[in-house]
């Protein structure tokens, strides 16, 4: 069965109608852009992602990397596709046009990458890590630093990752204890083991930078001890060329239940007497420069989350077109066809759910970029503090909401598939498997839950919360001047309410009950809020698809008649579920916080 990796038509609406990407040429960072350069990156994108990835999917996941030898073994398709990706820029496809980037705006780059991961899921994580890595060596390290590692990064001669999970520190990052010592000639001396390092080892590349976080002897205690260190797996010379073997060892590879086509590997430092590395900015600020990458790499989380999720909705939307079986509860007679699956209410129910996850999943994501795009480009300062405040309060729900429900819409695409959708004769399976890590990638949904609720809500006199209150309440204001929509702007107002009363009786009881008792609900709280921004995102482009309706016709018509079919159905069918999370957390529900060890 031939189905569209993505919907070419829903892509084009978030960018132009929903986002309004084309004003960013406005700016002088993107003067040289319209939207035909932005188009033109998109296709470039999905042209490799069809002729390289989708060939090659199913076979990179039934043959996942081997450790042998000391070394990575995987198959060779992965390096021409890879290599293809990174020919055509999209290591840099957001960088800079002096360092041979495209300088595309970050939802745009968004786009292009939704393709090359439709079609190679988690394989892409090759291009997408260096990315993130050089972006950070670019905003924290020295001038020679940036020449040295960032430049063979950006032009996909080096590969990057980001070491920090150790055996006995996972989350916990306190805990780590990964060893440097100065060697006297400016560089420092690793010694440690890390695991889970997500591309730590292959030779797709001619080198690898390990951006390692370590603890600096003599160092304080917990997370205001760490410093942050470039650990290359081969050394380079001063002309630039490759030198000797660094003491970085690969231990093994992990065999994880999806995304097959990226190594996880553990690693040693130090075997031989110490990996030499190089101390990026100051000793003891290695979690704050990280966290520059780990943000990054959180978006990137969600956004393959999404388009995992969309991906499957589209195979499955395909499948039950041309799948015919069964006929209608209304049809008596038996000598009737069979329709088309799509024709049954539970079917088009599955449909729907997918369409309302992972559509709004991929316009939060892009919601989320252009906010990172803001924050640096945009015109004058308070707009760019506005955009940084925002981002950050909504970083843990875009990291979260796509990556919880992006795998329940790939449930679903298997459900509609029935019998066929668990086999690997059909991909929404391996979607799913791939999918079900994104909870756990960069920070677990516990993690992020606790950051929004302890940190993220209180901090700087809760300016972040009230600037995401602020802007959903500006999108409200827009839904009651259209009034097809104005019902549902009372809607979400009232959950807003709703979310307002919650978090204070939290914050209040913060001041009075035991802080372990109020967080240990913390993840009721992050689905509560999350389901709040989703109903707000899904209100912004029943906006864009509402002001467009009335002139549309043929297929435009029926493409925003289906958005606000969407918007309906997340309003009736999730937006609801707030009244659950509220009570759970307005009573402390103690149940899980009181289970004693033994009880289990």
């Amino acid at each position: 069965m031939t189905a569209p990796l993505l919907n070419e038509r829903d892509i084009a609406f978030m960018l132009y109608e929903f986002l309004n990407c084309e004003s960013l040429c406005e700016r002088e960072r993107y003067a040289d852009h319209n939207r035909e350069s932005f188009d033109a990156a998109i296709a470039t994108a999905r042209s490799i992602a069809e002729r390289y990835f989708l060939p090659i999917r199913g076979k990179v996941d039934r043959n996942e990397p081997r450790f042998e030898d000391g070394r990575v073994v995987m198959l060779p398709e992965v390096q021409q596709a890879v290599q293809a990706a990174t020919d055509a820029g999209f290591v840099s496809a957001t960088a800079d046009y002096d360092v041979g980037g495209m300088q595309l705006p970050l939802a745009v780059a968004a786009a292009a990458n939704a393709w090359l991961s439709a079609a190679g899921s988690t394989t892409i994580g090759y291009l997408s890590l260096s990315s993130a890595n050089a972006s950070l060596i670019e905003a924290h390290g020295s001038t020679e630093q940036i020449a040295k590692w960032a430049a063979p990064l950006r032009s996909g001669r080096f590969a990057g990752t980001m070491a920090m999970t150790e055996p006995g520190a996972g989350s916990g990052l306190a805990d780590l204890i990964t060893r440097a010592e100065p060697a006297g000639d400016g560089s420092y001396r690793i010694t440690g083991n890390k695991i889970f390092i997500s591309g730590g080892d292959h030779e797709l590349n001619d080198n690898i930078v390990h951006l390692v976080l370590a603890r600096v002897k003599g160092a304080p205690k917990g997370v205001k001890g760490i410093s942050l260190f470039i650990v290359p797996k081969y050394l380079v010379n001063d002309d630039g060329s490759l030198g000797e073997r660094n003491d970085v060892a690969l231990a093994g590879l992990f065999h994880k239940m999806g995304g097959r086509g990226h190594t996880s590997t553990s690693l040693n430092f130090g075997e031989q007497g110490g990996a030499v590395g190089y101390l990026i900015g100051e000793e003891n600020r290695g979690l704050s420069y990280m966290f520059h990458m780990m943000n990054e790499a959180r978006i990137m989380v969600a956004s393959g989350a999404a388009t995992l999720a969309l991906a499957g909705f589209q195979y499955s939307l395909n499948y039950a077109r041309e799948r015919a079986q069964g006929r209608l509860p209304s049809c008596k007679d038996p000598h009737s066809p069979p329709v088309s699956i799509v024709e049954h209410a539970d079917v088009r129910r599955m449909l729907l759910t997918q369409k309302a996850y992972a559509e709004g999943a991929f316009a939060l994501c892009l919601y989320g970029a252009q906010l990172a795009d803001d924050q640096h480009t945009a015109a004058d300062a308070e707009t760019r503090d506005a955009a940084r405040l925002l981002l950050d309060f909504l970083t843990p729900i875009i990291k979260t909401w796509p990556s919880e429900q992006g795998p329940k819409a790939n449930s679903l695409a298997i459900q509609v598939l029935g019998g066929a959708g668990y086999t690997n004769e059909h991909p929404v399976e391996m979607f799913y498997r791939d999918n079900r890590l994104n909870p756990i990638h960069e920070g677990t949904t516990g993690i992020q839950s606790l950051d929004l609720l302890a940190r993220k809500v209180p901090m700087h006199g809760m300016a972040g919360y009230q600037a995401c209150l602020k802007a959903i309440r500006e999108t409200i204001a827009e839904a009651q001047t259209l009034p097809p929509l104005a019902a549902l702007g009372g809607e979400l107002e009232a959950a807003l309410r709703c979310l307002e009363e919650t978090t204070q009786s939290l914050l209040t009881a913060m001041g009075s009950e035991s802080i372990d008792r109020v967080l240990a609900n913390s993840v009721s709280y992050l689905d509560m809020f999350g389901q709040v921004v989703m109903a707000w995102i899904w209100l912004k482009q029943g906006c864009a698809a509402q002001q467009r309706l009335a002139t549309a016709q043929g297929n435009d018509a029926d493409f925003y008649r289906g958005k606000l079919q969407a918007l309906r159905y997340f309003f009736a069918a999730e937006l609801p579920k707030i009244q659950h999370w509220s009570n759970l957390l307005k009573n402390l529900e103690s149940s899980a916080f009181e289970m004693q060890d033994a009880w289990f």
